[in-house]
């Protein structure tokens, strides 16, 4: 059997893993570079195809783009749209981060969520589609990972009910909109309980012994 310390220690590794893939995570763009295009030379800061590769992105992270009012933050999950480098207002299935103050090189940060499982296209549309096409554009894959946080899964509303007519001597129905599920939360100290346990398991089968 293994002594005490080895135990212990397998516990802590286990639930400080298990702790490491509960969160969610912000991704800065890039890095240090982050998300830039030299007119001049027609080039992006850095390989923004390259950064996406080493990043492993989960329901609920963010995306932040650190860059200015020269570039544009355009997220789709239409390929076709993002293979063009071109933008449609009408596409339910674009988002354009707009917003930008007046003029240029006009300093900016802007926070974009992972909503949605699969693959998600980000680029800039600016100087014509030329930004992107140049490499001012990435594709990421979006895992499930323990799902949407309560302020990014907002329930729906409530059905509409019609009140009863004056001659009618029932109460009105009253419909409660439902709490935003905390299953993950719930689940993440399940988790944390049961190896803590097992742990403990482990410690009294060994002092048996």
């Amino acid at each position: 059997m293994a002594p005490y310390p080895t135990i212990l220690a397998l516990l802590f590794t286990t639930i400080s893993a298990a702790s490491a893939i509960t969160g969610y995570q912000n991704h800065t763009v890039g890095g240090t570079a982050g998300w830039f295009f030299n007119s001049t030379t027609n080039t992006s800061a850095t390989n923004y195809s390259s950064w996406a590769s080493t990043q492993t992105f989960n329901l609920g992270d963010y995306l932040i783009f650190n860059t200015n009012s020269n570039q544009s933050v355009i997220l789709t999950y239409n390929k076709t749209a993002y293979l063009n480098c071109t933008v449609d207002d009408s596409d339910n299935d674009t988002s354009i981060y707009s917003g930008f103050p007046d003029g240029f090189n006009k300093p900016l940060t802007i926070s974009a969520p992972l909503t949605i499982v699969g693959l998600n296209y980000f680029f800039s549309d600016y100087s014509e589609g030329l930004q992107c096409q140049q490499g001012l554009a990435f594709q990421i894959q979006v895992q499930r990972g323990i799902g949407l946080p309560p302020s990014l899964n907002q329930p729906p509303p409530p059905p509409y009910i019609e009140p009863p007519g004056p001659n009618s001597a029932e109460s009105p129905l009253v419909t409660l909109p439902q709490t935003p599920n905390s299953g993950a939360f719930a689940n993440r100290v399940d988790g944390c309980v049961a190896i803590y346990a097992l742990g403990v398991a482990l410690v009294l089968l060994q002092s048996q012994r």
